[in-house]
């Protein structure tokens, strides 16, 4: 049976990305921090890492990208996958006897709305999935918990709400780790790390191999050189693979105009989820199947 590796709890919505890419059947492992999923996977533990590397609202996940570059298994996957949170609490209770609501302090924020206008006191927790567990193994009156749908689920929880977060347009990206390269896909997307000469027009030179070419350019964002103070790093997403010769063209470019490239991987683009557009599939696994 597969396994992958993930950050968090049992019930993390890391879990449920897990569950909507490989299916309801996959083994997961739990890991302590984002290091434990590299490690997981670099030792045998897991086929497959599942990092989370940015959120819609929160923006990208600067240490999974240092790890990125720290190590060197290869992105075999990518995920989008839409939080979704569920109220939950023990057996028996009601909305009309709710008080406070506990959870992680950023699904509490992305709650904020609901949980003023029904004013609940919010209380914060380490973690969505260990505020569920602990409550259910030590319940309190009129306490409820946010958490992912199969926390409830793993925890016998009732929920009593679903899709509680003020904005519909909340979602996680995740790489798929792995040591091997996946199979071409008919949609691609590569990812990689670079470093332009520090030199008047090299950031500019080095865009340009790819513009040039019109190859569209994903995501491009900044990062401290940790070994280097105030030299900075890139990492760069874009639309094809690394094997098609317009793109192999461009990284031979980039090659030439940076001092240093690292090929993160080329990998089966992921599909975004819009809400309202899933298909009678809403089930316990949280997977989705869009419309195209």
């Amino acid at each position: 049976m597969t396994k992958v590796a993930f950050q968090g709890e049992k019930g993390a919505y890391s879990e449920e990305a897990i569950h909507q890419f490989f299916g309801p059947e996959v083994e997961t492992v739990t890991c302590l921090n984002l290091e434990g999923i590299f490690e997981a996977v670099e030792s045998g533990l897991a086929d497959y890492g599942a990092l989370p590397v940015e959120n819609s609202t929160a923006g990208s996940i600067n240490k999974a990208y240092d790890l990125l570059l720290d190590h060197d298994l290869r992105v075999w996957g990518e995920i989008i996958f839409r939080v979704r949170h569920a109220l939950l609490a023990p057996a028996g209770t009601t909305t009309d006897t709710i008080q406070r609501v506990r959870s992680h302090p950023q699904a509490l924020a992305q709650s904020e709305r609901y949980l003023s206008n029904r004013g609940w006191a919010p209380e914060t927790a380490y973690d969505t999935a260990g505020s569920a567990r602990d409550l259910a193994a030590n319940p309190e009156p009129g306490v409820a918990v946010i958490a992912s749908r199969l926390a409830g689920q793993l925890y016998g929880l009732e929920e009593l709400d679903y899709g509680i977060e003020d904005t519909m347009y909340n979602y996680t990206r995740f790489f798929v780790l792995s040591f091997q390269d996946p199979p071409r896909a008919q949609r691609n997307k590569t990812s990689l790390v670079f470093c332009a000469r520090h030199q008047p027009g090299a950031l500019y030179e080095c865009m340009g191999e790819f513009a040039k070419r019109g190859i569209n350019l994903s995501k491009i964002e900044s990062r401290p050189r940790l070994n280097r103070p105030w030299q900075y790093i890139f990492y760069l997403d874009f639309d094809g693979h690394c094997q098609d010769p317009v793109c192999e063209a461009a990284l031979m470019g980039l090659l030439r105009r940076s001092s240093f490239v690292k090929l993160l991987g080329s990998y089966p683009a992921a599909t975004t989820p819009m809400p309202g557009r899933q298909l009678a599939d809403e089930d316990n696994t949280s997977s989705w199947e869009v419309i195209l």
